[in-house]
């Protein structure tokens, strides 16, 4: 069964990968029986991260029409919010995208957060490895803008783009522990703004101590996405950094991390809240959490 649907995938069929893409996103049964047989991909992921407000739906719609226009072919992770009654997207990624939804080169899918603190989908991994068998040039997952938690983006992408616009000097800030180390590109979008190069000359100052962690200074792009300013400079600096031998080792890093997070979901199956609650319920009064933690395995 799974054999046919992958054949079809690969054969570029975007109706049977969007339903393979729900029959894991939904966990219908067998669905880990398709992922075991997905054959290695080298299909590069490009993340997009950053704050709210900082137009990446808008440098992903620019990024697109310039790999479409270069004819490459290009598939769209867009994690959404989640409504809080259905769990479902809220799809604001679609309307900013709509352009691209009869374009054969152009395959999108929108997904839910579901509760996830990470910015990402809880089968965020799963669904990606599915859509590199499908042979897109390029992967994009752009995440939702949830602040610091959303470096769980740099166990995924194999390239990371922050961007953030002039105004978000205390934001940047806030961000420096987290975002600001695993970002292999900076996009300071809306650059038509006011202070926007005083803003470029800070963040590089701010990068600066950043820069250990990098063999080469973490590049800075200014962008006006809505006019399509900046967007050739930015797809060039992604394509050098994807032509650049990737080091052994941060592959391994980041094949683990993904190992890692599959693993802690697995465990974590297992668990059911309602009986933690039971359970701390019937301890009374001299209940010590870490006691309990250690009795629960």
């Amino acid at each position: 069964m799974w054999q046919q649907q992958l054949d079809e995938i690969k054969q570029g069929n975007a109706k049977t990968l969007a339903r393979c893409i729900s029959y894991i996103e939904n966990e219908v049964a067998g669905y880990e029986d398709l992922l075991q047989q997905l054959p290695a991909s080298q299909t590069p992921i490009i993340g997009i991260t950053g704050p709210p407000g900082a137009g990446k739906s808008t440098l992903v719609d620019a990024l697109i029409g310039l790999l479409v226009n270069e004819g490459k072919s290009v598939a769209v992770i867009c994690v959404d919010p989640s409504s809080p009654f259905n769990l479902g997207a809220l799809l604001g990624d679609r309307i900013r995208m709509s352009e691209w939804y009869d374009n054969p080169k152009v395959f999108i899918r929108s997904l839910a957060t579901r509760g996830s603190l990470g910015g990402l989908h809880p089968k965020i991994i799963e669904i990606s490895d599915l859509m590199k068998v499908a042979g897109f040039d390029y992967i994009i997952v752009e995440t939702v803008g949830v602040g610091q938690s959303e470096i769980e983006i740099a166990g995924l992408a194999d390239i990371t783009i922050v961007v953030v616009v002039p105004e978000a000097g205390d934001e940047v800030q806030t961000m420096k522990a987290g975002l600001m180390e695993i970002a292999d590109v900076f996009v300071v979008n809306k650059a038509d703004r006011p202070d926007a190069d005083l803003f470029v000359k800070n963040l590089r100052l701010m990068l600066a101590p950043a820069f250990h962690n990098h063999s080469m200074p973490v590049p800075v792009i200014k962008t006006v996405a809505s006019q399509k300013k900046g967007i050739a400079e930015l797809l060039k600096t992604i394509t050098d950094s994807f032509n650049i031998v990737k080091e052994k080792e941060k592959r391994s890093w980041l094949l683990a991390e993904k190992a890692f997070h599959l693993i802690q979901q697995k465990k974590m199956m297992a668990i059911d809240k309602a009986l933690l609650k039971q359970k701390i319920e019937e301890a009374g009064k001299d209940f010590n959490l870490y006691a309990f933690i250690k009795n629960y395995y």
